[in-house]
């Protein structure tokens, strides 16, 4: 395979003549067809205006010329657009469209797209090289038809080139027809951290944040939604149906998921609660009690707890059958037969110690803990004085019934701010 340089660009490759190979006017590029899914990114034919209306070629079966004329090697290969394709029309569905630029994690509006020639199998193939987003594609588009093109590309060139390289494109698709049809499914945006992508929702208008978070995986979209603030979360779910946001939410920490359905209306909550499975829709339902303010309100049910005459090796095994997030543990809580909290174990000594060892010799021997009703400045106190990394829960009997992490007074505290 060898590549050409200086490949053309979309904005000016558009409404270039198409001959056929006898000379002769066949049609006009009209668009470019490029394919998703496991094939993004590979141009699936030239979109040519010809008598018969609009038909698709296959890019091996154009050649440029001197000229700048696109000339066909066969009219056989010429197929009709039917327009229900899974692909992207590169001017239809990109120019002036906002993307996502995964590389740089940030929302950019696409002003050109830059092509490459090049030869495969003794034929002429034509690639998506990378997308224009700052002056030199804007100048192209602005005198696009006042100057000759040869001359405006020279003039564009003048210009500092802000290019994203196409594997870092993400399309936002906001047409819900259109996306059915395209498949858009954003595997690269989902790779970024929730943090990232609630930062890009966040600069997303709200059509769109609804096109990005419906195509995500619902442990992702549960994730990036934590991350997003309280007033945003409410908008970015208004126009989701019950069932979608209820597959959502059963991925949420569950005290995460009854803060956000504590701000819906309440018919809306129990529309939501009805969509989810009975067991996650319990533990929220639970939470859902509590005051807000207070520590049972910002505690969530899942953590690992194991019997007060537990040994590492136990406690090993709790750990491995925890089902919520595992980076969230960081201690080990010891309870007697009627769940009252009996002693914390730090993780990284629990995991330091030989398998056999009692947990009860690796407690801390003054655990801090908070009843269920206290307000949650006493809390963030608390971790403040204590330096804490999460916090039990308990009942007046001293029964265990959560724990607060240290991402959730953070949360707390920055709502404050």
């Amino acid at each position: 395979m060898t590549e050409k340089r200086n490949g053309p660009s979309l904005a000016l490759l558009l409404g270039t003549p198409v001959t056929e190979p006898g000379g002769s006017l066949f049609g006009r590029l009209k668009d470019i067809a490029v394919e998703t899914g496991a094939d993004a990114g590979r141009i699936a034919g030239l979109v040519l205006k010809t008598k018969k209306g609009l038909e698709l070629v296959p890019a091996t079966e154009v050649m440029s010329t001197p000229s700048g004329v696109l000339e066909l090697s066969s009219t056989a290969a010429v197929q009709p657009l039917r327009g229900d394709e899974n692909f992207i029309l590169l001017k239809q569905d990109l120019l002036d469209r906002q993307i996502i630029d995964v590389h740089g994690r940030k929302v950019v509006r696409v002003n050109d797209v830059d092509l490459q020639w090049f030869s495969r199998d003794e034929k002429q193939d034509l690639r998506v090289r990378e997308v224009e987003v700052g002056p030199r594609g804007a100048v192209r588009r602005l005198f696009l038809g006042v100057l000759p093109r040869h001359i405006l590309d020279k003039l564009a060139r003048q210009f500092p080139a802000k290019v994203i390289p196409w594997e870092f494109v993400d399309v936002i698709e906001v047409d819900p027809a259109r996306r059915v049809k395209l498949k858009i499914e954003h595997e690269r945006l989902a790779q970024l951290h929730p943090s990232d992508i609630a930062d890009i929702l966040e600069h997303l208008a709200p059509a769109e944040r609804e096109a990005i978070l419906t195509t995500l995986d619902e442990e992702v979209a549960a994730e990036t939604l934590e991350e997003v603030e309280p007033k945003l979360q409410k908008a970015m779910i208004e126009s989701l149906d019950s069932e979608t946001v209820a597959g959502i939410v059963e991925e949420m920490d569950p005290g995460a998921a009854a803060d956000l359905l504590a701000e819906l209306p309440e018919d809306r909550s129990e529309a939501i609660l009805e969509e989810m499975d009975p067991e996650e829709r319990q533990e929220v339902e639970d939470l859902l009690e509590f005051r807000e303010d207070s520590a049972a309100g910002r505690m969530t049910p899942a953590f690992v707890q194991v019997s007060v005459d537990a040994t590492v090796a136990d406690g090993v095994e709790a750990l491995r059958n925890f089902e919520a997030d595992p980076e969230t543990i960081t201690e080990v809580y010891l309870v007697d037969e009627q769940d009252i909290l009996k002693g914390v174990v730090p993780l990284g000594r629990m995991i330091l110690a030989k398998p056999e060892t009692r947990l009860g010799v690796l407690t801390e021997p003054r655990f801090i803990s908070c009843k269920a009703d206290d307000h949650q400045n006493y809390v963030a106190e608390l971790f403040d004085k204590y330096n804490l990394r999460a916090l039990p829960v308990v009942t007046d009997e001293g029964r265990l019934v959560g724990i607060i992490e240290a991402d959730h007074v953070i949360a707390f505290l920055r709502d404050k701010i």
